[in-house]
């Protein structure tokens, strides 16, 4: 059974969740050419509760963030490859340029981005705190970006 769900189907299990007492940890972004950055940032974010849920932002959400080029990964293999990392528990799509909404209905007990947010300008960071949740940074061990791998790949393979 797949573990992506609509935001439907993950707010009935939260609300399972909850009553089970777990702690839900919630984070987005595009993940679009996972890399070892990826895998360490979900694997501490997953560390910080029971439960680690993944709002990932669609196709057409990623071309208005991140310009027509983008995504290299379309979004429901994107969604597989996620789904298949043994630290994500649910992964749900957002069409959304924030996930907003996504917090909104199922507050999260620990919000999580990487520490170059900074703390203030969290998208759903008032949602969580006003709900008694925490919101939590994790430092990036690595240089790595899919926006650095796109740019090696172009420079290794100029004409």
């Amino acid at each position: 059974m797949s573990n992506i769900k609509s935001i439907e189907e993950l707010t009935a299990i939260r609300n399972e969740l909850r009553i089970q007492n777990k702690k839900v940890v919630f984070t987005n972004g595009v993940f679009d050419i996972l890399h070892a950055g990826h895998v360490d940032y979900l694997c501490k974010a997953k560390n910080l509760g029971d439960v680690l849920i993944l709002g990932l932002n669609s196709d057409q959400s990623v071309k208005r963030i991140k310009g027509d080029k983008r995504p290299i990964v379309p979004q429901q293999e994107r969604a597989f490859i996620l789904s298949n990392l043994k630290c994500i528990d649910y992964i749900t799509i957002f069409d959304e340029d924030t996930p907003y909404e996504i917090i909104k209905k199922l507050l999260p007990d620990v919000l999580i981005k990487g520490a170059d947010w900074a703390k203030d300008k969290i998208i759903g960071k008032d949602i969580v705190e006003k709900s008694g949740g925490k919101i939590e940074t994790i430092e990036f061990v690595n240089i790595q970006s899919t926006t650095n791998i796109i740019q090696t790949i172009l420079d290794r393979y100029k004409n």
